[in-house]
């Protein structure tokens, strides 16, 4: 996947060309005053970007460091209550 660079005069100038190579090369960057503003991509990968992959005791469960013998050692910071 190669990234092209658009000012944004360009891409307003050839909107449908940018998004065409968006779907085809990649990610197409655009620039304002030289500095990088949006991204352009196929919503295709956009949808593969932000799709959820299980829920977050599935994440821990798969990290590297469940398997690590990580000691941490918890303080009580309970208060006593007058009742």
């Amino acid at each position: 996947m190669s990234t092209e660079t658009w000012t944004v005069a360009e891409a307003k100038a050839k909107l449908s060309e940018v998004i065409n190579r968006a779907e085809t090369t990649g990610p197409q960057t655009i620039t304002r005053n030289g500095r990088k503003t949006a991204v352009v991509v196929a919503a295709e990968e956009w949808d593969k970007k932000n799709t959820r992959h299980g829920n977050l005791a599935q994440f821990l469960a798969a990290s590297p460091l469940r398997r690590s013998k990580l000691k941490i050692r918890r303080r009580d910071r309970s208060r006593k209550a007058d009742l």
